[in-house]
């Protein structure tokens, strides 16, 4: 029933979502390719060190893009910076289709980075500013349901084609992106940052039809007015308490879901599989494990208006935890003594499923819908840059590092650190993440801002926020 009276923004939802396929297809594009470019008959001989660098590289770089892009967004709109995005994905694999060397693919997945980098500042904002009260979480978390999509595209696709038949399906892309999202209206929040309450009332009756309420718009009047009394300062996220407090949570909340393991995970899944030496192969088990993504992704879109965040939240943490711990103690037994796992190859094969169900039903998801709500307008775009920012480093971490422990200490090493780190983040959202289902914007804001008073005054002619804490 939500569906068919929200369809319009579902619509625009799904459209603007296909560059976060896009990056997707960046991410699970290593999986199927680096072990061709390990093999002996590689297309362009390539070392494990280097393998690692062309996994991470694209990570690397997507911190660099943030801070222009949260520019731009409050400049231009979050829907022009979204179809800027597409540039540096269509630039990367033009870049992958023409590559004969290492130094090639390096510039390819630098470039690429980029627009990952814009893509994750910029969706969050748009979709949170979009979307109803009611459907908010959801359609923040079809950020992972088309990222997934576009991974799962590369295990089913990658492992049957040439390196330049599957750069040409996955510049297809984006270019699909850039023909639909253009014809979608813009966000009625930037409009009324800058000024334009007839574009924003025309941009809110195109997204909500038949349901548009004038009392709407009058609200979103409202709290932007009170959002814009004052400048987007940076320092404001470390020096006033709602937004400090917002930021900790988040970041807390990131750091959990890079650190239990999932990035490695993903990107080399085919590797992870192939150790494991289950009853099925390494791609066949790639593609369960993509299906397994898309498909719990989907759920935890369904779920998360309806149980909450911090539920899905606590249920995927311990989930990741406990399936960690088993990974790391099957491949100690195989690094210990071969024997010991005679049989039991079927473990990694059933128990990375459950991580996977695991990570995406909550982590994977859910942070996106808390980012895309938590922040006033005036600030939003900076802390969206700065956890970015934050998620593009600490990706490259644990996919750079990932490799170097598992080839130096074992797998196990790498996973069992995953465990120790997941039951962390447990303990992190139970205590300090609010519950903001189904809740406004304004409301959400009075949340965080419980414990203090704002008011506002003029000094050194510019209007300033002054907190009093009690």
């Amino acid at each position: 029933m939500v569906l068919s009276r929200k369809w319009r923004e579902y619509v625009t939802a799904l459209s603007a979502t296909l560059i976060t396929a896009a990056a997707g297809t960046t991410v699970g594009w290593t999986s199927p390719t680096l072990p061709k470019l390990l093999s002996k008959d590689s297309p362009i001989a390539t070392s494990g060190d280097q393998s690692s660098w062309i996994a991470s590289l694209m990570i690397l770089s997507s911190a660099l893009s943030p801070i222009p892009a949260s520019y731009l967004a409050d400049r231009i709109g979050t829907k022009r910076t979204l179809l800027l995005a597409a540039i540096p994905y269509i630039l990367g694999w033009i870049l992958v289709m023409l590559a004969t060397n290492i130094p090639t693919i390096y510039a390819a997945r630098l470039i690429s980075g980029l627009g990952y980098g814009i893509a994750y500042t910029a969706a969050p904002m748009y979709l949170g500013e979009i979307a109803s009260n009611d459907v908010r979480g959801a359609m923040a978390t079809l950020i992972t349901v088309m990222s997934k999509f576009g991974i799962l595209s590369q295990y089913c696709i990658g492992p049957y084609v040439s390196m330049l038949g599957l750069a040409s399906f996955n510049i297809a892309i984006p270019i699909i992106f850039v023909v639909t999202f253009s014809t979608m209206p813009e966000s009625p929040y930037y409009y009324l940052k800058s000024g334009q309450t007839n574009l924003a009332e025309r941009s809110l009756k195109k997204l909500r039809g038949r349901e548009y309420m004038m009392e709407e718009l009058e609200s979103m009047t409202h709290l932007v007015n009170e959002n814009m009394k004052e400048k987007s300062r940076w320092k404001d996220l470390v020096t006033v308490g709602g937004n400090k407090r917002g930021l900790i949570i988040l970041l807390g909340i990131y750091f959990t879901q890079q650190f239990c393991g999932s990035t490695a995970i993903i990107s080399y899944a085919e590797q992870i599989f192939g150790a494991a030496e289950g009853g099925l192969g390494p791609r066949e088990s790639c593609i369960l494990f993509g299906s397994v993504q898309l498909l719990t992704s989907a759920v935890s879109s369904l779920l998360v208006d309806r149980l909450g965040r911090k539920p899905l939240l606590l249920v995927s943490s311990c989930g990741v935890g406990l399936a960690n711990i088993i990974i790391g103690a099957y491949f100690f037994m195989k690094y210990a003594n071969n024997e010991y796992v005679v049989g039991l190859g079927f473990i990694p094969i059933v128990v990375i499923p459950i991580f996977i169900f695991s990570y995406t039903i909550g982590l994977a998801t859910v942070p996106f819908a808390i980012t895309s709500e938590i922040f006033p307008t005036h600030i939003k775009s900076k802390a969206t840059c700065i956890i970015q920012i934050f998620v593009a480093l600490m990706t490259f971490a644990v996919t750079k590092l990932y490799q170097v422990i598992a080839d130096n200490l074992g797998n196990y090493v790498a996973f069992w650190c995953f465990a120790v780190l997941s039951i962390g983040g447990v303990i992190f959202i139970l205590m300090l993440l609010p519950e903001t289902k189904g809740q406004s914007f304004a409301a959400i804001q009075e949340k965080l801002y419980c414990s203090e008073k704002v008011v506002y005054e003029k000094r050194d002619g510019e209007v300033a926020r002054v907190q009093i804490n009690f």
